[in-house]
């Protein structure tokens, strides 16, 4: 009876360790995380702030410059996450709903809050490379300082 005891101690041990030690390299940070720096400077990079704005291709609108892939993006998103809530092209218009799809683009993909990744994937998507989105990057870390 003493070894079943020792073996469930010792289990239960490990399942409490075993998530400590895993989540303890990794960048999770605050869901508190204010954005508001990144997208300020983003929306500078992007459209000076003008809601109206739209790209050379016309398919980048708003303060953010969202394509209608991201509008879609954010939509299959709210699907996953349960949520009745969708997107429509014409929401890239508003400042307001630009930014919610910003973050929840951010939280998503970026769960860790980090800002390079942030900024680089708003430029180059999911599958950015530093090399094609470092003259964005730094565009943008231009007008947070």
């Amino acid at each position: 009876m003493k070894n079943y005891v020792r073996i469930a101690c010792l289990t239960s041990m490990i399942l409490w360790l075993v998530p400590t030690i895993a989540l303890a390299g990794t960048k999770e940070k605050s869901s508190t995380f204010d954005w508001n720096p990144v997208i300020d400077a983003i929306i500078a990079v992007e459209s000076e702030g003008n809601a109206k704005a739209i790209d050379y291709s016309g398919r980048s609108c708003g303060i953010l410059q969202i394509t209608p892939v991201l509008v879609k993006e954010c939509n299959r998103i709210l699907k996953i996450l349960k949520s009745t809530k969708r997107y429509v092209l014409g929401d890239r218009f508003n400042a307001a709903k630009s930014k919610e799809m910003f973050l929840l683009y951010q939280s998503f993909y970026n769960p860790q809050n980090d800002v390079e990744k942030a900024i680089r994937s708003w430029n180059g998507g999911i599958g950015y490379t530093k090399r094609g989105t470092q003259k964005y990057f730094e565009k943008v870390m231009s007008k947070m300082k």
